[in-house]
This record gives structure tokens, C-alpha cells and sequence, in this order.
């Protein structure tokens, strides 16, 4: 499962342990800017992989200069682009591992574009062969925001990106 966060991981995580599914995480999220932000995500999604003895793999990676190039400076479909940075590289560790198959928690938010991550996801499945598993787990969007302040754990107010970061400053500023 790619991990977008911790709060995101949440509910999904809870979900398809409770579905007796095993889950072997991944953090790979070069989309998350600034340093800072990525710092403070990577360290939450740390904090709940103690408490809750997670299985996860960390892909250390702040790719500023490969993300803003590859999402065309901003005027590309960057949340297309960025699901597949994300994706391509959790169903190729997924194939090399010999697992049955691979999702990603941002299929709980609300705020993701869900039928771009279905694509991607599809897309990945057949550029790899392995199978992406795909559950609208947006419902149990409040219990994880629930669980994550009985946590503790750092949330976030945006996506991750550079552009939506501007972008919530921008609605701050026009009201």
C-alpha cells in the first residue's frame, strides 16, 4: 500500500487488516513540498508504524526539481502525473516483492481525485501485470480523522504539492 500519510493510512489500513488482508506499506512521496511538510508527514507516518507495528518501506526521497519538471512547471495535469510517480513506483516494488497486488491510501480522501487515481492505478496494474486493489474507502474518511487526533499524529491542511500549497494561500488571501 503506498502511503500518502499517516491519517490517510488510517481507515484503509484498519479496513483490509480487519479483511484479514496483510499490508506491507510504502512511502514514496517525491509530490510533497516543502522540506519541511515532508519532514513532518514522513515523521507522523513513523510514529503511527510503532504504534501500530506496521510493516513499511521508506523510499527517502524529496524530488522538488524532478516533480515541478516533470508536472511542466505547474501547467500540465500535475495530479495525473503525480499519481503516477507515486503508483508506478509502488506496483513495480509490489511485482518485485512477489505480492499479490497494490493500492495506495489516498483512495480515502475526499480531497484526492479519485477517478484519476482509479486510472492510474488501472494503467499501473497492466504496465506491471500485478493486480491494483481498488475500495473507495472515502466513507470512513471522518473515523480516520477521528483516529488520527486520538493518535496524535501531525494532519495536514493540503495535499502535499507545491501548487496546492500556493493555492490554499491564494483562497486565504482572495477572502
Amino acid at each position: 500500500m503506498h502511503l500518502c500519510c499517516a491519517n490517510c493510512g488510517l481507515y484503509p489500513i484498519k479496513n483490509l487488516t480487519e479483511k484479514g488482508i496483510a499490508i506491507k506499506g510504502l512511502w514514496f512521496n517525491p509530490n510533497i513540498h516543502p522540506y519541511a511538510e515532508y519532514n513532518l508527514r514522513l515523521n507522523a507516518l513513523k510514529q503511527l508504524q510503532k504504534l501500530w507495528d506496521l510493516d513499511v518501506e521508506y523510499i527517502d526521497y524529496y524530488g522538488l526539481k524532478e516533480f515541478i519538471r516533470r508536472t511542466e512547471n505547474g501547467t500540465g495535469d500535475r495530479c495525473y502525473v503525480c499519481y503516477t510517480m507515486r503508483l508506478d513506483e509502488t506496483a513495480r516494488k509490489a511485482k518485485d516483492m512477489g505480492l499479490d497486488g497494490f493500492t495506495t491510501s489516498a483512495l480515502v480522501s475526499p480531497y484526492q481525485k479519485f477517478d484519476i487515481i482509479v486510472k492510474v492505478g488501472r494503467e499501473m496494474e497492466e504496465k506491471h501485470s500485478i493486480s491494483f486493489y481498488l475500495e473507495d474507502f472515502r466513507p470512513g474518511w471522518k473515523k480516520g480523522v477521528s483516529l488520527s487526533k486520538e493518535l496524535g499524529l501531525y494532519r495536514q491542511r493540503y495535499c502535499g504539492c507545491i501548487y496546492s500549497e500556493m493555492e490554499r494561500y491564494q483562497k486565504k488571501v482572495k477572502s
